[in-house]
């Protein structure tokens, strides 16, 4: 009951600052997890949370499935196709050499073996468009940038999934690791989120079932909770499932998915929020103190070296402008995602387990922190009417460009 009592207290604060949060650096990720790190164990005790707390296995299951299901609708097949050359680069090259680089940084400045490293490298090679909300959401901003930005972050969740949970099998060091059984969890998941979706919009489309105006917003609630209870009842991979069907709702049922687009953005939004606060409950003064110093190398190196580089060799001869590439390369924000990820690092107990999650911690801590306060400051330097008006201490008070 306090935790609930907490979330709503800090949700209508969130609301009540929304107005100076379009004009200032203010971010309500940076609000909840900042009220989360206050109120934990760690200063006043009035949330208590573990890692293994019921709560926050739940949330974040529930949560992230909310996540990819949604990301995956806005990237349909069609979409995917009609402007794939700029997110594709960014997927096909960048998000391999962003897992490679960081990986190389966990193994040669955090100590870790290959296995953990490559695994951190996976955690944290995923993007959260949350904190590229003023780029993606202001029309100033070139097109192609912000679709670049939309897709890649809607596809990469998904995409890093596979790596994550195979190298947690491999970084286990058990000698026997049900490669077989993951693979058959992962393509039944995949499985399982393509046929329930086009089943059931099929049906609809039928002589003998039709959706009304009032209920086609739930028709894709209704097909993502039974992906989920399917997913749970015959353990494919639910997170998989989710982008999966996700993908296939936007590809075949048009109309379901544009029913669906604000009322599903809002419920991912609402649970991404609370698993900030329970995230930030998990933090404390003495946790980022006990820290070794080689653990802020790493976690800032992996935020200004790792994607920037990725994304400089990945958009060699693209087109972009330096301004344009500058944004894309410093927009790799790593969020809910990420913070699952290393949660679910943390409940497997393999070796390394705390200092691998300590890492990711302190990588989405600076993360936030970095991202949400300088995203309106980067989507101004592509307003030029707007720009060339204003001195520059002006432009940092007010913007005018939406926020999360």
């Amino acid at each position: 009951m306090t935790l609930l009592l907490t979330y709503a207290l800090v949700l209508l604060l969130a609301v009540l600052v929304s107005a100076l949060a379009q004009r200032t650096v203010l971010s309500t990720a940076v609000l909840f997890l900042l009220a989360g790190f206050v109120v934990g164990d760690g200063m006043l005790g009035v949330v208590s949370v573990t890692p293994d707390s019921p709560v926050v296995a739940s949330l974040a299951e529930l949560a992230l499935f909310a996540v990819l299901f949604t990301d995956g609708m806005r990237v349909g097949w069609a979409d995917l196709r009609s402007a794939w050359r700029l997110p594709g680069r960014a997927l096909g090259w960048g998000l391999p050499l962003t897992l490679v680089v960081t990986a190389v940084l966990g193994r040669y400045v955090a100590g870790l073996d290959w296995p953990q490293a490559l695994l951190i490298g996976a955690i944290l090679a995923p993007t959260d468009p949350v904190f590229a909300a003023a780029l993606v959401g202001n029309d100033k901003v070139p097109a192609r940038l912000r679709h670049l930005l939309n897709v890649e972050s809607g596809v990469n969740d998904g995409l890093a999934l596979p790596f994550v949970v195979v190298l947690l099998a491999v970084a286990s060091g058990s000698s026997d690791l049900h490669l077989g059984e993951l693979a058959a969890e992962l393509a039944l998941g995949i499985a399982i989120g393509v046929v329930v979706p086009w089943v059931a919009i099929r049906l609809e489309n039928t002589r003998l079932f039709a959706a009304s105006e009032q209920y086609l917003p739930i028709n894709a609630v209704a097909i993502g909770l039974l992906v989920f209870a399917l997913g749970k009842a015959t353990h494919g991979n639910l997170f998989l499932a989710a982008f999966a069907a996700g993908i296939t709702v936007a590809t075949v049922g048009r109309a379901q998915r544009e029913a669906f687009a604000e009322f599903g953005e809002l419920v991912a939004e609402l649970l991404k929020l609370g698993a900030l606060l329970l995230f930030g409950a998990l933090l404390s003064p003495a946790f980022l103190a006990d820290l070794p110093w080689t653990a802020w190398v790493f976690a800032v190196l992996a935020l200004v070296v790792a994607r920037p580089v990725a994304l400089w060799v990945s958009f060699l001869g693209s087109g972009l402008s330096r301004r344009e590439q500058f944004a894309a390369m410093w927009f790799g924000p790593k969020g809910f995602a990420s913070v699952v990820y290393g949660l679910l690092v943390l409940a497997s107990a393999i070796p390394a387990a705390q200092d691998i999650f300590d890492l990711v911690a302190l990588t989405i801590v600076l993360s936030i922190v970095a991202h949400s306060s300088t995203d309106i400051l980067v989507a101004r330097t592509f307003d030029e009417t707007r720009t060339a008006r204003r001195p520059w201490w002006r432009r940092l008070r007010r913007t005018g460009v939406p926020r999360e």
